[in-house]
């Protein structure tokens, strides 16, 4: 069986798309599978469009994505496991890809990604070589991420000391488990980020992330782009 894992935190928007895009892509495929949409602290309509949507929830309070994604870890009774961000729709491809690598003795992987909506020039310069990046280092980006139950176990997780690039932490982790794949296939997750930010605030804050070597991930200050209150795409206002 499939365990879809969902991290969410006040994502009504964009959380219905995401959770159809995955029933669709499971019952396309004729696959046994679970969606559980790991709720931390969400104030907003998450938790009923996660029900409306026939998700399990659970709930945890720790306003950190990579706890949130190992509580959906843990109570996942699938022996698949794919992490997928709410912003993020999926298809069958990308998952058929990604259950036939596990099936033929993946322990994981992930897969290419694009934006949506209008991306900054500034973004989109970057965003090939960021792609390129992914797929020489074989990382696995947030919005989708798969492995085995045997080698999430194995893993111990993601690494809940940090409060963004837990996906890269779980690439290597994983790798050293067994073979780690990077897909062709694409998903499309929300480029808001992307649209929210200026083009000085997210290359300063990697730049200062580059700078202290890592430790900058250990804590939720000064990480808005993922814990800030500045969540709305300006696309939709």
């Amino acid at each position: 069986m499939i365990s879809f894992v969902v991290p969410a935190y006040n994502e009504e928007l964009l959380l219905g798309a995401t959770l159809r895009g995955l029933h669709a892509a499971a019952q396309t495929l004729g696959e046994s599978y679970e969606i559980i949409v790991v709720d931390d602290a969400s104030t907003d309509r998450t938790v009923a469009v996660a029900e409306e949507h026939g998700a399990r929830v659970v709930q945890v309070a720790c306003r950190q994505i990579a706890a949130a994604r190992n509580a959906g870890g843990r109570a996942a009774q699938g022996d698949f496991l794919i992490f997928v961000d709410a912003d993020t729709r999926v298809n069958p491809p990308v998952v058929r890809a990604a259950l036939e690598a596990m099936r033929n003795g993946a322990v994981g992987g992930g897969c290419n990604f694009e934006f949506d909506g209008r991306v900054p020039l500034w973004a989109r310069l970057l965003i090939f070589p960021s792609r390129w990046l992914y797929w020489v280092a074989r990382l696995a980006s947030g919005a989708f991420l798969f492995c085995t139950r045997q080698a999430f176990d194995a893993a111990g997780g993601f690494n809940a000391e940090l409060y963004a690039a837990e996906e890269a932490a779980m690439s290597r982790a994983l790798r050293r488990q067994g073979r780690f794949v990077v897909l062709r296939e694409s998903v499309v997750t929300s480029g808001r980020k992307l649209r929210a930010y200026s083009a000085g605030e997210i290359l300063g804050l990697l730049s200062r992330l580059a700078l202290t070597g890592g430790q900058g991930v250990r804590k939720r200050e000064g990480l808005d782009i993922w814990y800030g209150a500045r969540r709305e795409d300006p696309e939709r206002s």
